[in-house]
């Protein structure tokens, strides 16, 4: 089952125990609490790293603030800090073997889609954002204030990095979605502090290390290993924090939220979502039918913008659905070094009891169990992709995040009742219609009630196209512009002369 390692990565995993990375070095833990990384294929435990303390979070706020304030970052040329962002997306993809055989370690998903979507799609955002270094725009303003005679004003707004920021990302996507933080935070000549999810907090070490040998400054990225409950908490709480930005659950993104204010600290939340599906009459059903099992197999559903909840119109319900069940059924469940697997397992023991509880619910509130819903019988977290029907909106599987392999068919009448129930949920971060006419589709776009909308295709990200929810599924956005602008804050200025 195991794959013959890359040299780097053996070496990485032979230390066994992992440090922090603290003002350009590896330290230890404070105390002698560890946590135990498992393999969620093998249920094996593959490494122990640190649970940093509240005073090992100080000293790494304390390295970012010094670093930002006396440091040569943030006062570094513009074209300076893009060279050193460009080797650092050199080295991710020159690693990109070495980081997706370690994801897929420490999550599970496929070895393909961990090199794909993590690491060359950090090493991409690296890359694009190392270009915004040097673009970074203010503006001039003509002002109405009145001054003595001969006098005139010269007005403008210039941009400068926010400070010190503190990255909690995810389990999904623990490459990727680091980047989508740490490059507009650093290309911005913000310093952070970065804490990876306990579940896969090996990857983002390895990234850390990348970055230094690119040349990052001591200070500039810190990342720091351990639990939410210690390590999260009192990072957010940290005085010496300019801004928390997020990727989660709804939930947590509200303690965050809660916390944070204690300081206003500035916030960015990339929370949950339940995405609809939208497919109508006029639809290409076979494309349609495939692409709504990659957006919510993919990585075995566990995506934040994963299509959850398929709305098929009424005449071609049965025929649709069907084909989503089909393709399910034929999905190879395997380990993620298999080149034939399709879905590998779920990221932890506790992530699948939570599915399993789900699908029960699903089955007790009386939804019809299509297709799956079954654990696998074999060592791993391993579970079938599962598809129910219903024609009741309100269902707990079609209203919470479920945040597994696990769809939801519902069938519509017309434009508006698709509008109505694609709506009628608290969460708001993706969607996709599924429609050959210009006008429906045109009509949906205006309709939903989402921050993304794609046609005729499941939901991808790319870094110049913005991320971020409507309701509870966040504050703020990710990627594009957008995204490294809210890593600044404007000065606005004026001079008599």
């Amino acid at each position: 089952m195991m794959p013959t390692l890359t040299p780097r990565l053996q070496r990485f995993l032979d230390r066994n125990s992992h440090s922090m990375i603290i003002d350009g070095d590896s330290i230890a833990v404070s105390s002698d609490q560890t946590i135990a990384v498992v393999n969620p294929a093998t249920e094996e435990v593959i490494a122990h790293v640190g649970l940093a303390s509240a005073g090992d979070v100080d000293r790494a706020v304390s390295s970012a603030r010094l670093a930002f304030d006396n440091g040569p970052w943030r006062t570094m040329a513009p074209m300076d800090r893009e060279r050193i962002l460009l080797r650092f997306a050199d080295l991710v993809e020159e690693q990109a073997d070495s980081l997706a055989q370690l994801i897929t370690l420490e999550n599970g998903k496929l070895v393909g889609q961990a090199r794909s979507s993590d690491a060359i799609g950090a090493s991409k955002t690296l890359r694009y954002y190392a270009g915004w270094a040097t673009k970074i725009e203010g503006s001039t303003l003509d002002l109405s204030l009145k001054q003595k005679p001969g006098k005139q004003n010269f007005a403008f707004i210039r941009r400068e990095p926010v400070g010190v920021v503190a990255a909690i990302v995810p389990w999904n996507f623990p490459v990727s979605i680091a980047a989508w933080k740490i490059a507009p935070a650093l290309a911005a000549g913000c310093t952070v502090v970065l804490k990876p999810s306990e579940e896969t907090p090996l990857s983002a070490l390895m990234l850390g290390e990348l970055a230094l040998e690119a040349g990052m400054p001591a200070g500039v990225l810190n990342v720091l290993t351990g639990d939410g409950a210690t390590t999260g908490a009192a990072l957010v709480a940290h005085p010496g924090i300019d801004k928390v930005t997020f990727t989660g659950s709804t939930a947590t993104g509200k303690q965050i939220g809660k916390s944070a204010m204690d300081h206003l600290t500035g916030i960015s939340l990339e929370l949950g979502g339940k995405s609809p599906v939208v497919v109508f009459d006029d639809a290409d059903f076979e494309e349609a039918a495939k692409g709504i099992a990659a957006g919510i197999f993919r990585n075995q559903g566990q995506v934040c913008v994963a299509g959850s909840r398929v709305y098929i119109q009424k005449k071609h319900f049965d025929r649709v659905l069907q084909d989503v069940c089909d393709l399910g059924k034929k999905m190879r469940i395997s380990h993620g070094f298999d080149p034939d697997a399709d879905l590998g397992p779920l990221v932890s023991s506790q992530h699948l009891e939570r599915v399993k509880s789900y699908i029960g619910k699903g089955v007790e509130e009386g939804a019809v169990l299509e297709s799956g819903g079954k654990q696998v019988a074999r060592t791993g977290y391993f579970l079938e992709p599962t598809v129910f029907s219903s024609e009741d909106n309100q269902k707990v599987i079609i209203q919470e995040e479920i945040f597994g392999p696990v769809l939801v068919g519902v069938p519509f009448d017309d434009i508006e009742d698709a509008l109505q129930k694609a709506n009628d949920t608290p969460f708001g971060l993706s969607s996709s219609v599924w429609t050959q006419n210009i006008n429906t589709a045109h009509q949906m776009i205006d309709g939903l009630k989402a921050g993304w909308v794609f046609v005729n295709a499941p939901g991808r990200s790319d870094p110049n196209l913005p991320l971020g929810g409507y309701k509870q599924s966040g504050i703020g956005r990710e990627l594009g512009r957008q995204g490294l602008y809210q890593f600044t804050t404007t000065k606005s200025v004026n001079i008599v002369y």
